[in-house]
């Protein structure tokens, strides 16, 4: 294939694709340049090695440091294991595509964007996204239609298309929402207390930017685009469906309508265990040169139209129940939240610490305060992001479930679940100034049934509060669902696991009771309308609204006071010029006041910004005054109380406070003539004094007769 290049215009910044000279031997590849951000989009695809009831596609998104001048911290200096934004961005690509390849399809896919040159001003990640549609849309896999996506800010009320980082630091509004040209199909936001009405409006203003995008694509394909692949995607046989249904089908309804979990799941598998068992023993023979010969093949087809048909006849009734019946597999309503339970202060030592129960989902959230030299260190493309104070952090055990399972470092569900949480709490963080301290919590999820993620949002709230750590205001989560059928549809509230498994749209929106602070939406069908978004995100307010109250029923408000456990914190600031006199040559003077008070740690910024830790405010308050006495400054025409420490006959040195310094002329000591300095004042007087003058070697001339 020659060379091709395309060029559009996107949020004020050109787009550019460049097809046919790099990753020539991938099914399809593009070089995508977005300002001066520039992203290598592959795809490849294989036939599977072996039989497989699942699409295994992988998308990553991989940033080289090179792209942005720097070279990988380490002690390899390469890029190692992929960052959490790598993988948070890989599994944002993912989710808009992945509903989009045909049912059946079980191909290898993989999707790789490699960042190869990272502008700040033009997102690499929107470009992925963007890429990883078109070279799909291009190459000979099938897929139904190209999906894009945007970023939307919003700056004193008027919206943005993909905002640089000094529009999106003023927003309101920091939403990744992705689409077809039809409907929106997946959405992450954060934003600060933002009303419905208005994360509605910034969804659809998004959208009219996608369509854009996907026509783009379109243009490319009409263009350039490969036939698309004959791909043999297997159906159920409908005799043998017809044949399991009447084994199975009265029996597995009266099993979904179970309503606790455990006991349902149980029943359900020893129905499928039951009808495979029998269908099991089935034989199939064919003939060859007048011997019957066991057919394997025809067998193992037969036997899979079974497995499929009993899956089909679960998820039709659960779906049924839902859109005709109104009545979900645990007997709720439709806008109906789970029980609610919910208690602090469980763990004694942990600096703040909450359980909350919703139904048979429940998670355990603990804070833990820390200084800020404790922030998480970033090594990432943007050079003016190098740390962060808050951090979320989400575990999954297995027995949440009642299974067995793996037991490791966090994969791509936990990093996720815990990345949306931080966002949905961090807009009501109080500020660095008001709280000078770094800030974990941990999810530990002891029980799921679904919406694991928004019970998380709530113990982490509650667990905040509980350790005194002031926010504005509570956040709350909950998890929305969608069951559709045709023009059909029907939004659920709170949604449990199979509603989650068997539903078309997985929905969770956070806020507070003034507005939504956090949004994700995945689902399992091309897209939504603006009509079900509005309506999801009404009943979801309603929802929070309502969790928001039991919530404060059991902590009200943040604790007045930190845990005896946590370290104390204070901020104050001295000049910049003073902070060597602090230090001292080697860090002498430093290690000596933290030696005088207790061990106590100090961590001074380059703005001049001080920072004391300890459990004792004792320490705190001694390690404050010495430093600002080291760092104050004399100031002409004010007045101070001084001590007096040395009498000459010339006048009297006082000391303003420890390490400095000042004298009193004796013709300063009085109104009235003095005739000695003795006749005055006393060693260790205590005397009110007036900067006269400072001289240019910094010696302090002062005055009690005009303090008088």
């Amino acid at each position: 294939m020659s060379k091709h290049v395309f060029k559009t215009t996107v949020g004020q910044r050109p787009l550019t694709v460049e097809i046919g000279e790099i990753a020539k031997q991938a099914n399809a590849s593009a070089l995508i340049s977005y300002g001066d951000s520039v992203v290598l989009s592959v795809v490849v695809s294989s036939e599977p090695k072996y039989q497989q009831d699942f699409f295994p596609l992988m998308v990553l998104y991989q940033e080289k440091l090179y792209a942005a001048g720097k070279i990988p911290g380490g002690f390899l200096r390469r890029e190692g294991r992929p960052s959490e934004h790598e993988t948070l961005t890989s599994r944002l690509i993912d989710r808009p595509i992945r509903p989009l390849f045909p049912d059946g399809f079980k191909n290898d896919v993989q999707i790789i964007n490699t960042v190869l040159s990272s502008d700040l001003n033009a997102s690499p990640e929107m470009t992925s996204l963007f890429g990883s549609s078109l070279v799909t849309h291009i190459s000979d896999i099938p897929f139904k239609m190209p999906v894009s996506g945007v970023v939307v800010g919003r700056v004193n009320g008027a919206f943005i298309i993909n905002p640089n980082p000094e529009e999106l630091a003023q927003s309101d509004i920091d939403l990744t929402v992705a689409g077809t040209k039809d409907a929106i199909n997946m959405v992450e936001a954060a934003s600060k207390e933002v009303s419905e009405e208005d994360m509605l409006k910034a969804l659809m203003f998004g959208h009219e930017a996608i369509k854009e995008l996907c026509r783009f694509q379109d243009e490319i394909k009409e263009a350039i685009g490969k036939d698309k692949m004959d791909v043999n995607i297997f159906k159920v046989d409908p005799d043998v469906a017809l044949l399991v249904k009447k084994e199975a089908q009265a029996d597995m309804v009266q099993a979904i309508s179970i309503k606790e979990k455990l006991e349902r799941q149980h029943k359900v598998q020893e129905i499928k265990d039951r009808t495979i068992e029998k269908f099991e023993e089935t034989h199939f023979f064919i003939e060859i040169e007048g011997n019957q010969v066991y057919d394997k093949e025809t067998k193992s087809v037969f036997m899979k139209s079974v497995y499929q048909t009993l899956e089909d006849i679960e998820t039709h009734e659960v779906r049924r129940l839902i859109t005709e019946d109104k009545i979900r597999p645990d007997g709720r309503k439709v806008d109906e939240i789970r029980p609610l339970t919910s208690r602090i202060d469980l763990l004694p030592r942990a600096h703040g610490s909450a359980l909350f129960t919703r139904g048979q989902t429940q998670s355990l959230g603990i804070t833990t305060l820390g200084s800020l030299r404790e922030n998480q260190i970033i090594d990432g493309l943007d050079p003016d992001v190098d740390s962060k104070r808050f951090m979320f952090h989400y575990n999954f055990p297995q027995y949440s479930v009642g299974e067995t399972g793996r037991y490791g470092s966090p994969g791509r569900r936990e990093i996720g679940h815990g990345a949306l949480a931080e966002k949905a709490l961090l807009q009501v963080l109080p500020s660095e100034e008001e709280f000078p301290y770094s800030i974990r919590v941990v999810s530990e999820i002891t029980e799921s049934n679904g919406s694991s993620s928004q019970a998380s949002i709530c113990s982490g709230t509650m667990s905040l509060m509980a350790a005194g750590v002031p926010i504005k205001a509570p956040v709350a989560g909950i998890a929305m669902g969608l069951i559709m059928d045709e023009d059909n549809y029907t939004v659920l509230t709170d949604i449990q696991g199979l509603e989650d498994h068997f539903g078309d749209m997985d929905f969770k929106v956070a806020g507070t009771p003034t507005g939504i602070t956090a949004l994700q939406m995945d689902i399992k069908i091309d897209g939504i309308t603006e009509q079900i978004l509005g309506e999801a995100l009404e009943q979801a307010k309603r929802g929070r609204l309502h969790i928001l109250e039991h919530m404060k029923a059991t902590i009200s408000a943040p604790k007045e006071e930190l845990s005896d456990y946590a370290p104390k914190v204070v901020m104050f600031r001295i000049n910049p010029e003073k902070i060597k006199d602090v230090i001292g040559g080697g860090g002498k003077i430093i290690t000596q006041i933290i030696e005088d008070n207790n061990n106590v740690k100090i961590d001074i910024e380059q703005d001049g910004r001080v920072f004391v830790m300890h459990q004792d405010r004792k320490w705190i308050n001694s390690t404050v005054e010495t430093i600002k006495n080291m760092t104050r400054d004399v100031e002409v025409g004010k007045i101070y109380e001084a001590k007096v420490m040395r009498i000459e006959k010339y006048g009297a040195f006082v000391e303003l406070w420890p390490g400095t310094e000042g004298l009193v002329h004796i013709s300063k000591l009085s109104k009235e003539r003095v005739e000695t300095v003795e006749s005055v004042v006393s060693l260790g007087d205590i005397i009110m004094v007036k900067c006269i003058k400072i001289d240019d070697k910094g010696r302090v001339d002062l005055s009690r007769k005009d303090a008088l």
